[in-house]
């Protein structure tokens, strides 16, 4: 019998696949093992930590997990509920290795696996999780060989640490009130908010007035999705926003790993903003110090990041997009923080890894420390009209990448291929634009983000570029 073919499932940062079609309690009891001997047992480690999210199949899939990695004679140390930088914060604090059971924004059939080595550091396709697939594969056609003793799992509550910890990293305690509304999306955002930013885990009251927006938990997203990144997703809070009077809105998504951000007036923030406004106070804060900052930015990431960085005296470096790369060359550089065009928000002192509470914590903090809206404090971080991410299908990536080269490769244009293509017409004279595409990489998409210094400027360059991708 042929090993199955879980490239559709085990991708290149992740697992996520339709639970009990692609993801079944068999498949997870391979990956456990799996992993237990791709990225356990060879580094001498002795105990994985798991948590997981509200989904229905969540709580199940980590109980297979647990066996495939005890059967591996793998101890786990079982977290519970949590959110996915609650896990990263529990593999940092224990220095285990972690496994994240969620499928993060997608809808309700879905389920997966986010995984990470000790203390958080990240895990792709050629860290570790190429081989994760597999082993898990050939798992599933023989089993793993039986460890000379099982492993043992034990349970251990860790919201309490995770909610101390962030607050230790951004006091909050003594900003002007404010009124916020939260929508958690029935999603892992109502668990952690309550424990953070209010008193559920025992700690002192902040001074924010919390407006919960489907804080219950529910797999099935009875009111929406939990993907903040589509707009009618952010309707109800936009909405809420603007009826509660309130400074500001923020949304999760369904492992709560990112967070975006919605101004007084109920307008949409744009995550490049919030890079802005975040890796401004860190590299205020390193100046302090005597350090210059050094701050990640994705190449999606809008050109006010570099610019203002770059004025303030920090150093900022690009990066491929996601969040293996930006993890992994955070680490390399010692960058203070990094953030992503899609409101992943990086932070050194959060073991390089992801949080969107200690980025909504930061925002707060910004607010509660100025007496203007969030609007005017926002302004100047935001001066260049975008497109925004827009795919299109096609019958070929490479053959729409060389229609654009052609296109677009000309006089007083950059052109480089550092994560699909950058082409950039911004010199001292003439129109001022720039805009990547690059192919998705499990289908056939092209990914088009447009910048430019005026509106009329960005919507012709878009609307060009988008004519020659489509016309093959």
């Amino acid at each position: 019998m042929n090993p199955p073919d879980l490239s559709g499932l085990i991708k290149s940062y992740d697992v996520r696949g339709v639970v009990g079609k692609d993801l079944t309690l068999d498949v997870a009891r391979a990956i456990g093992a799996a992993f237990a001997d791709a990225m356990v047992l060879p580094e001498g480690g002795e105990t994985v930590v798991i948590g997981y999210d509200m989904r229905d199949s969540s709580p199940v899939l980590a109980d297979a997990v647990t066996e495939g990695l005890t059967g591996r004679g793998v101890n786990v140390t079982r977290i519970g509920l949590c959110s996915t930088d609650g896990l990263y914060f529990a593999s940092g604090k224990l220095d285990l290795p972690g496994i994240m059971i969620t499928a993060s924004h997608n809808p309700a059939e879905y389920n997966g696996m986010k995984m990470c080595r000790s203390r958080a550091r990240a895990v792709g396709e050629n860290t570790g999780l190429g081989l994760v697939r597999t082993l898990a594969s050939r798992y599933l056609v023989d089993a793993p060989p039986a460890a000379d003793a099982a492993g043992v799992a034990m349970e251990r509550d860790m919201l309490a640490d995770y909610a101390g910890f962030l607050r230790s990293l951004v006091p909050l305690e003594n900003g002007r009130r404010l009124k916020v509304v939260v929508d958690a999306a029935n999603a892992m955002g109502g668990y952690t908010v309550p424990a953070v930013l209010g008193t559920a885990a025992g700690l002192p009251e902040l001074p924010l007035d919390i407006v919960p927006l489907y804080f219950e938990l529910d797999g099935t997203f009875p009111h929406h999705e939990a993907n903040p990144l589509e707009e009618e997703n952010l309707r109800d809070l936009q909405a809420a926003v603007k009826e509660h009077g309130a400074d500001i809105g923020l949304a999760f998504d369904g492992d709560a790993d990112r967070c975006f951000v919605i101004d007084e007036r109920g307008d949409i923030v744009r995550a490049s903003a919030i890079t802005c406004l975040v890796g401004l106070r860190e590299t205020a804060r390193e100046a302090a110090t005597g350090r210059t900052a050094k701050v990640i930015y994705n190449l999606i990431s809008s050109r006010a990041v570099p610019e203002q960085l770059s004025a303030a005296g920090a150093e900022p470096v690009r990066s491929k997009v996601g969040h293996s790369n930006i993890k992994a060359q955070m680490a390399e550089v010692n960058a203070v923080f990094g953030g992503e065009h899609s409101a992943h928000f990086y932070f050194r002192d959060f073991y390089y890894a992801d949080s969107g509470m200690l980025a909504a914590m930061h925002v707060l903090a910004a607010l509660g420390e100025s007496d203007a809206p969030l609007s005017t404090l926002l302004a100047t971080y935001d001066p260049y009209p975008a497109s925004g991410e827009i795919n299109s299908r096609v019958d070929s990536v490479p053959g729409a990448l060389g229609r654009v080269r052609a296109a677009f490769s000309g006089e007083g244009v950059e052109v480089d291929d550092f994560d699909g293509l950058t082409f950039t017409h911004w010199g001292s004279a003439g129109e001022l634009w720039w805009f990547n595409v690059r192919g998705s990489n499990t289908e056939p998409l092209l990914r088009l983000n447009v910048e430019a210094a005026e509106r009329d400027v960005m919507e012709r360059v878009r609307d060009r570029v988008l004519a020659v991708i489509r016309e093959g």
